[in-house]
C-alpha cells in the first residue's frame, strides 16, 4: 500500500523506527483488501492509514505524534481478544495488556533506533492518549491522534463494524465516537464517501447531537 501522504524525513533514526515499526506489523497473518482490491497485512494498512490522516489533518506532524501514529496497534494480533472471556472485566483487562504491550514493542524499538528515553516517553503518552481532553486543548498532538484514529474506523471500519454489531448498539457506538472528535475532524467526516447504509446511519445517529 502506498503512503498517500509522504511521511517527512526527520533523519535516520526516524526513518529506522518506521522501517522497524512497518516490517514488525508486515508479520500480521490477517489480511485487509485495500481500494484497488489488492490484500496486505492488516496491521500494516491499518497504521499506513492512520499516518496518512494524520497528516491529512496536521501537515506538520512532529516527529513523535507519527511514531505514534505508526507503532498505535503494532503486534496488536498477539493478544487477541478471543484469549479473555467475552464480558465487560475480561475486555477491560484485554485493552489494559494491549496498552502494555504496545508500549514496551514500541519503546524497545525506539530505543534501538537511537531515541532518548524523553522521546520515548512522549510517543508512549501519546499513544495512551494520557493528555487527551475534550476540547483538545491540553495537547494538540493528541487531539489529532484520537481525530485519526476515529476517521480511519469511519472511512474503512463502519461497514465492518455494522455487519457484526447489533443494530440498536449502532448508534450509541457512532455518538461517542463523533464526541471524542474536534471540529475539523467532524467537517472531515462528513465528506467520507459512506455507502448508502452507512450514510443512514450517520444521519440518524447524529441528528441529535
Amino acid at each position: 500500500m502506498e503512503q498517500n501522504f509522504p511521511l517527512p524525513d526527520f533523519g535516520a533514526r526516524f526513518r529506522e523506527a518506521i522501517r522497524r515499526f512497518d516490517e514488525e506489523n508486515a508479520r500480521d497473518p490477517n489480511r485487509e483488501i485495500d481500494s484497488r482490491g489488492v490484500a496486505h497485512p492488516r496491521e500494516l494498512i491499518y497504521a499506513k492509514r492512520l499516518c496518512d490522516w494524520v497528516l491529512r489533518l496536521c501537515p506538520n506532524a512532529s516527529e513523535a505524534l507519527l511514531l505514534a501514529a505508526r507503532s498505535q496497534h503494532i503486534c496488536r494480533w498477539m493478544i487477541p481478544r478471543a484469549n479473555y472471556e467475552m464480558s465487560r472485566a475480561g475486555y477491560l483487562r484485554w485493552r489494559a495488556d494491549l496498552k502494555k504491550f504496545h508500549a514496551e514493542k514500541s519503546g524497545a524499538i525506539l530505543r534501538e533506533a537511537g531515541y532518548d528515553d524523553e522521546m520515548i516517553e512522549r510517543v508512549r503518552a501519546l499513544n495512551l492518549k494520557e493528555k487527551l481532553s475534550r476540547d483538545g486543548s491540553a495537547d494538540p498532538d493528541c487531539q489529532t491522534l484520537e481525530d485519526a484514529l476515529c476517521l480511519v474506523t469511519l472511512q474503512w471500519q463502519l461497514g465492518e463494524l455494522m455487519d457484526k454489531t447489533a443494530p440498536e448498539k449502532m448508534p450509541g457506538i457512532l455518538q461517542k465516537t463523533w464526541k471524542k472528535m474536534s471540529p475539523a475532524a467532524r467537517e472531515q467526516a462528513m465528506t467520507l464517501p459512506f455507502s448508502e447504509r452507512e450514510k443512514a446511519l450517520v444521519a440518524s445517529a447524529l441528528a441529535d447531537v
